[in-house]
């Protein structure tokens, strides 16, 4: 499986660390002496089912910390910043139990994921701002402004 194509300027993909033994297991996400650690604003757990999809969406000041707990999802990134370098680049990164990490995702980058697999995914995100919906926009996941099909590519 491919875990991550494309790449955009501001987002970055550390692998994160699960410790199992006999009882389950402690997964580890973010701490404040973490490199990317900037700021505290919250954390909130997303729910999703299979084959929904949630996007898009972007922040215009919050930097998002995802994390996959359970489940499987296709996060997908698109990079619209008029001054970035990566501008028009997209990265699909597929994350959760079969690759757990945590993806940083800076402002204005529009994101969305779709839960995949059988099973419904929860996805973390510790986030830098609380939520405002002033500071979000908003777009339909099919919506054309946005080069990218969230078909299954088979082959």
């Amino acid at each position: 499986m491919r875990n991550v194509s494309g790449e955009i300027d501001g987002v970055t993909i550390k692998s994160l660390r699960k410790i199992p033994d006999e009882r389950g297991c402690i997964m580890h996400m973010m701490r404040r002496d973490d490199e990317n650690f900037k700021e505290f604003g919250e954390i909130y757990f997303s729910v999703v089912y299979s084959g929904v999809i949630k996007g898009w969406h972007l922040h215009k000041k919050m930097v998002l910390n995802y994390a996959v707990v359970s489940g499987m999802i296709k996060l997908v990134l698109y990079d619209d910043r008029e001054d970035s370098i990566t501008r028009g680049n997209k990265m699909e990164i597929f994350m959760g139990d079969q690759n757990y990490v945590l993806v940083t995702v800076p402002p204005l980058v529009w994101n969305g994921f779709k839960g995949i697999g059988t099973e419904r995914a929860i996805v973390a995100n510790c986030s830098t701002l609380p939520h405002d919906p002033e500071e979000i926009i908003r777009l339909d996941p099919f919506d054309k402004t946005i080069p990218y099909s969230w078909d299954i590519k088979h082959g």
